[in-house]
């Protein structure tokens, strides 16, 4: 697949939208000093090329009483159980995030819970996964940063 060459006019449109998913095409387009309709098929190229995959909603956990967070370290067995294991961890709502890793752990989850009882039930359900060996888990005390917009646009500034 050939690299899609984004523009000055691209980069623009991308540092708006990766401010604010829902600004209308409309606004892009005023500020830009283009036509709405110029906006809206350069985003459709960039959603064709695959470089903008959908937008995203951003929620307030806290507010949704989904506030404690905690990092599990998942050993398997055997390494050949990694994608039955995965499967499984897809089950389960509250694992958001899942890496296959290097080093200590086979798998690293994130989970987002509402208490320590909760999060200790979700720890549980990883654990009787069939083919996890152990977990170990840290406790987050504070999400300090989550910030995808910063690096988002430091990756379009150095294309």
């Amino acid at each position: 697949m050939a690299k899609f060459k984004l523009d000055d006019i691209d980069h623009q449109i991308l540092d708006m939208l990766i401010d604010n998913t829902r600004i209308p095409f409309t606004d892009i387009a005023k500020k830009l000093v283009i036509s709405a309709g110029t906006v809206h098929v350069r985003v459709k190229k960039m959603e064709e090329a695959g470089i903008i995959k959908g937008s995203s909603l951003t929620l307030d956990y806290k507010k949704l009483g989904y506030s404690f967070i905690a990092y599990v370290g998942v050993f398997l067995q055997n390494t050949s159980q990694t994608k039955f294991v995965l499967e499984r961890i897809t089950e389960i709502p509250y694992v958001t995030v899942a890496h296959i890793t290097t080093g200590k752990f086979n798998i690293f989850c994130k989970i987002r819970a509402q208490n320590t009882t909760h999060a200790k039930n979700i720890i549980f359900q990883l654990d009787d996964i069939e083919g996890v060996y152990r977990t170990e888990t840290m406790i987050s005390l504070e999400e300090s940063i989550n910030d995808k917009k910063r690096l988002m646009h430091t990756i379009f500034n150095e294309l």
